[in-house]
C-alpha cells in the first residue's frame, strides 16, 4: 500500500496529544506501507521537533527501534536533540550517521553547528572538527552552513575567523550578511557591524534587528532610535525583536512618546501577546513613571515567566512602592514561578529605598534557605546599601568583612555606598578606616576619592582633606559629568554638564538666564 508523504506529514503535525501520535504510529505499522520504515519519517519529524518533552521521548524510542534509518531521519534527530538542549547527543547522532555509512547533506550541518555552539565555551574542538568535515563533504559554500560557522566563531570570540569565511564566500546574500553583523554585534564591535550592514545589497527585518541589537548591547540607545527611524523610512516592517530593542532604548532614555507608539503598533499587528515584547513594555512604562500602564500590560500576560515578574517587581520598586514590590514577590512565589537572582536584587533594592531593614535582611537570609538562590556580589552590595542608608554604618562594615571577604573582594559600588553613608551620618571614624584600607589597596576610583574628601572637609579634618585633594590632582582624576535627557517631538536630546557643543547651546543658555532673572524679580 502506498500513501503520499505529504498526507502523513499533515496528519502527524495535527497530532496534539501523545495518544493521537501513538495511534498514527500504530496505523502506519498496521497498514504495512510499501516504503516502510521510511513512511515513519513524517511522524518522527513531528514528534522530535515539537518542543514537547513527551513527544521527543517517543521520537527517541521510534528512532532507537528502527532498523533502517535514512539521512532525513538522522537530520531530524539532530534538530530534536538541539531543541531539547542535548548538544552532546546531537553530535553523537551525527557520528552514528558516519559510522553507519548514511550520507550527509546540507541540512545536516546547520543544526549540528548550533549544537557545537551550545558546547561553548567548554570546548571548541568539536566545532573545528565539524568544520573540517564540511570542507571534505563539499558544503563549504552553502550560505546556511557558512552563516552557522560565522556564529560559531563569533561566539567563541574568534570573529577574525568568521570574517575570513565571510570574505571568502562569493555569494554574500542577506543570510550571510546578517550573520556577520550579528557576530560583530555580539563582540561589541558596532563599527565593524555597521560597516558590513551598510555594504549589504539587501536587508530584511532580521538584518535590521541584528544591527539595532548591536547598538543596544553597547547601550548606545540614541543610535537604536535613530536606526529604527531609518528602518521605517526604508519601509521595512519591524519584527518583535526590533520592537523589544526599541522599547529597551525608550526605557533607558525616558522616550515615552516613542514607547507609546511601539505599543500602539504592537497592538495593531497583534504582537503584544508576545511575552518578551510584553515584558519590554512593562519595563518601558515603569521606567517612564507610568506604573498603572505597566501593571495593565503585566496583568494581560497570560503565561508570566520570571522575566515578566522581575520587570514588574523592579518597576514598582523603582517608583517607590516597596510594599507593592514585596506583594508581587510573594504572588510570584505563590504562582509557582521560582524567584531568581534578578528578583532578589529588585526586592532588596525596594527594601533599601523604603528603609525596611529587617525585611531586607530576612529576605537575604531566605534567598538560599527557602528559594535555593545563592547570594552573589550584587545581593551583598544591596545589603550594604540597605544598612548604610539606614545609618547602620558599623553593621555595614561588619557585613562586608564577614560576608564579602572584606573591601578588597568588593567593588566601587560597595565602597561608595559605605563612604556615602559615612558622609551623610557623619561617621568620620568608619569613613577614615575605610579610606585607609582603600589606600592600601591602591584604588584609583574617582568617586571614592571625592566622597572621602567631603567626609574629611565636613568633619573639619582639613589636613586629611587636602591630602586627598592633592592625590586627585596628581592622578589627574576627572569626575564623570552629570547628564540630562529630554524628549521633544519624538527626538531625544542629551545634555552633559559643562558641555556647550549643542548647536543651540547659546540660545538655550540665554533662555535659562532670562527665566532665572524672571524668577529673581518675582521673588523681590
Amino acid at each position: 500500500m502506498t500513501v503520499k508523504k505529504g498526507f502523513l506529514t499533515t496528519v502527524a503535525q495535527k497530532c496534539n496529544t501523545l495518544i493521537k501520535l501513538k495511534q498514527l504510529h500504530a496505523h502506519i505499522l498496521r497498514c504495512r506501507y510499501n516504503d516502510a520504515p521510511f513512511s515513519l519519517a513524517p511522524l518522527l519529524s513531528a514528534a522530535a521537533t515539537s518542543n514537547d518533552a513527551s513527544f521527543f521521548s517517543y521520537a527517541r524510542s521510534i528512532f532507537r527501534h528502527l532498523t533502517h534509518r535514512n539521512t532525513f531521519m538522522h537530520n531530524t534527530m539532530i534538530r530534536g536533540y538541539l531543541q531539547a538542549r542535548l548538544p552532546i547527543l546531537a553530535v553523537s547522532c551525527y557520528l552514528s550517521m558516519l559510522q553507519n555509512g548514511v550520507a550527509v547533506n546540507n541540512y545536516t550541518f546547520p543544526p549540528l553547528i548550533k549544537a557545537c555552539i551550545a558546547l561553548l565555551p567548554s570546548s571548541n574542538v568539536v566545532g573545528r572538527l565539524v568544520h573540517g568535515h564540511v570542507v571534505v563533504f563539499g558544503f563549504r559554500d552553502d550560505p546556511y552552513v557558512v552563516s552557522a560557522f560565522i556564529e560559531f566563531y563569533s561566539v567563541s570570540r574568534e570573529v577574525e575567523h568568521a570574517r575570513v569565511l565571510f570574505d571568502k564566500t562569493t555569494k554574500k546574500d542577506v543570510v550571510l550578511g546578517t550573520a556577520m553583523v550579528d557576530g560583530y554585534g555580539k563582540m561589541g564591535n558596532v563599527e565593524k557591524a555597521r560597516e558590513v550592514f551598510e555594504q549589504m545589497p539587501d536587508r530584511n527585518a532580521v538584518s535590521w534587528s541584528a544591527m539595532i541589537a548591536a547598538y543596544s548591547r553597547v547601550s548606545d540607545f540614541k543610535e537604536v532610535l535613530a536606526l529604527f527611524a531609518e528602518m521605517q523610512k526604508e519601509g521595512t516592517k519591524p519584527n518583535e525583536s526590533v520592537l523589544v530593542s526599541v522599547l529597551t532604548a525608550c526605557a533607558h532614555l525616558g522616550a515615552f512618546a516613542q514607547g507609546l507608539w511601539v505599543h500602539s503598533y504592537a497592538k495593531r499587528f497583534q504582537l503584544d501577546s508576545n511575552p518578551i515584547l510584553a515584558t519590554a513594555l512593562v519595563d518601558m512604562y515603569s521606567k517612564c513613571g507610568c506604573v498603572e500602564s505597566a501593571l495593565s500590560v503585566f496583568q494581560g500576560i497570560a503565561d508570566k515567566d520570571a522575566g515578566a515578574w522581575n520587570a514588574m517587581i523592579c518597576g514598582v520598586a523603582l517608583n517607590g512602592d516597596a510594599e507593592k514590590s514585596l506583594e508581587l514577590f510573594y504572588q510570584m512565589a505563590a504562582s509557582g514561578t521560582k524567584p531568581n537572582e534578578t528578583t532578589f536584587v529588585a526586592v532588596l533594592t525596594a527594601c533599601t529605598h523604603a528603609k525596611m531593614v529587617q525585611q531586607g535582611l530576612w529576605l537575604f537570609e531566605e534567598m538560599s534557605s527557602s528559594y535555593g538562590v545563592a547570594p552573589k556580589m550584587e545581593h551583598c552590595a544591596c545589603v550594604v546599601d540597605l544598612l548604610s542608608r539606614a545609618g547602620m554604618v558599623e553593621e555595614a562594615e561588619k557585613f562586608i568583612e564577614e560576608n564579602m571577604g572584606g573591601l578588597a573582594a568588593s567593588d566601587a559600588n560597595v565602597w561608595g555606598a559605605l563612604l556615602n553613608a559615612c558622609r551623610i551620618h557623619k561617621n568620620i571614624h568608619v569613613g577614615n578606616r575605610v579610606w585607609k584600607k582603600l589606600l592600601d589597596m591602591g584604588i584609583s576610583d574617582c568617586g571614592s576619592h571625592v566622597l572621602t574628601y567631603n567626609i574629611y572637609r565636613e568633619a573639619g579634618w582639613e589636613a586629611d582633606a587636602k591630602q586627598v585633594r592633592n592625590r586627585i590632582e596628581e592622578i589627574g582624576m576627572r569626575k564623570k559629568p552629570g547628564c540630562s535627557i529630554i524628549e521633544v517631538d519624538n527626538e531625544v536630546e542629551e545634555f552633559l554638564a559643562g558641555d556647550h557643543s549643542h548647536p543651540q547651546a547659546q540660545e538655550m543658555c540665554r533662555l535659562l538666564d532670562s527665566i532665572l532673572k524672571m524668577g529673581i524679580s518675582e521673588h523681590f
